[in-house]
This record gives structure tokens, C-alpha cells and sequence, in this order.
């Protein structure tokens, strides 16, 4: 697939995510054979007020043999608040980690970075992640950050911190795109596994509805749009289930 050009959103937000944005789509774009995901219109491009600002959300997918949806979402709200949202779903016929990340910042500044490779049908990675990952250079961060009481859906190697200066923005930078390099060669070399099925549906279900327990992204699209826009929008956009749950 040819690349696209960039989205005028991401040139007005922090450097890190527009650098973040322009390395998913990169990495997916080289490796893996992207088509079009058939989301809605109207929820490609959205525009809001929230407490006097104008929120603006900007949404791109992409579906391949092996992934269901590949979402990437950036989000500003006036000049306070940068968002950058990312989730790569696998068909529930590959058993494979579902990959996250998310920046927000504001003012300047990035005050939370996560990013990870969640197992999903075992309670470990695959070893062809672990392996990968181990063989990495270890990235050091100051400013470690908890993760959320939910946050057991994550694996060992989740990254969840406040970078400090330049140098610890491209650290992560550069993990996070060794995670999606690992990622799309692990999938593209994986054979459908039709028996495990019923196990990564359950797997995914759980990512997805201890993701949707996120209340400070609830909160923020209820006061934009209300209540019931933001159920659909967490349930449907940010994390559906495959049609066979």
C-alpha cells in the first residue's frame, strides 16, 4: 500500500507523537499488506467542545490478514491537552499479543508514555517475543510511572513512564518501534491456529473491556459529547470485540 500523506492534526501537536504517528505508520506500511478497515464516516473525523476549547479527534484504520483493525487515534484539545492512541487487534484466528501504546501531553510536555505487547491467550508472551525483546538494549527511564489497577492485563515489558528531556523521548521512541518491528515479522511468519480460537476471543475480551474501565478517557469524551456517544465511541472505536464474541 501506497503511503499517505500526513494528517495536518499530528503537525500541530508534541514532537514525540508526531514522530510516534509517523513510525507506526511507517513500520505498518513497510511490513505488512494494509487494506482499508470500513470505519464509519463520521467517526474518521470529529470535532467537540470541552470546557471552552475545541477538541478535535482524528482517527485512521487499516485491516491485513493477520490483524482485524489497526487503529491509530490523535486527539487535541485548544493548546492543553495532546493525545496519541494506538491499538493493533489480531483476528481471533492468530495467536498473537495485542499491541498499545498512548502518549498524552501537554504545554510542552509529555507527562505519560505507555507502550506494550500484551499477552493474550497465555498469561506469558510467546517465545519468539520474549527472545526478541531480551535481546534488546536496555532503555533506562527516570521517571517510572503505576500502572493503572487494571493493569495486569499488561506483560512484563509494559513501559509506562514520564520522559524526561530529548534523549528519554527517543528512547521510547525507539522501543516502541522495535516493538512493532518484533510484532509485524512475528505475525507475518505465523500460521492461523483455528483450535485456539474460542481461548484468544476470551483473551481479547478481557484486554478490551478492562481497557474500556479507562475513566479518565470516559470522563473526557462524556463532557465533550455525552454519556452515550462516548459508550459508543469506547465500545465500537477505541475497543471493539470481533464479531464472533
Amino acid at each position: 500500500m501506497t503511503s499517505t500523506s500526513t494528517p495536518s492534526l499530528r503537525l500541530e501537536q508534541h514532537d514525540l507523537i508526531r514522530q510516534l504517528a509517523d513510525t507506526i505508520e511507517g513500520v505498518w506500511q513497510e511490513y505488512l499488506d494494509l487494506s482499508p478497515y470500513p470505519l464509519a464516516e463520521e467517526l474518521g473525523y470529529v470535532e467537540g467542545r470541552l470546557e471552552g476549547e475545541k477538541l478535535v479527534i482524528e482517527n485512521k484504520c487499516y485491516q491485513t490478514r493477520e490483524f482485524r483493525k489497526l487503529h491509530l487515534e490523535l486527539a487535541k484539545v485548544g493548546n492543553s491537552l495532546d493525545i496519541l492512541h494506538c491499538v493493533m487487534f489480531p483476528r481471533p484466528e492468530y495467536d498473537l499479543p495485542m499491541f498499545g501504546t498512548d502518549l498524552v501531553g501537554g504545554r510542552g510536555q509529555i507527562s505519560a508514555a505507555i507502550a506494550d505487547l500484551s499477552p493474550i491467550a497465555d498469561p506469558q508472551l510467546p517465545d519468539a517475543y520474549r527472545e526478541a525483546i531480551a535481546a534488546l538494549s536496555p532503555a533506562e527511564f527516570s521517571q517510572v510511572r503505576d500502572l493503572p489497577q487494571w493493569g495486569h492485563i499488561f506483560s512484563e515489558y509494559c513501559l509506562f513512564i514520564r520522559p524526561d528531556g530529548r534523549e528519554e523521548e527517543t528512547q521510547f521512541l525507539d522501543r516502541v518501534k522495535s516493538f512493532l518491528e518484533i510484532h509485524a515479522r512475528v505475525a507475518i511468519a505465523t500460521p492461523p491456529t483455528p483450535d485456539k480460537k474460542a481461548q484468544i476471543l476470551k483473551g481479547q475480551h478481557n484486554y478490551c473491556t478492562h481497557q474500556q474501565q479507562n475513566d479518565k478517557t470516559r470522563r473526557v469524551l462524556e463532557k465533550a459529547f455525552g454519556p452515550d456517544w462516548a459508550h459508543h465511541y469506547m465500545t465500537t472505536v477505541l475497543f471493539d470485540l470481533p464479531s464472533e464474541a
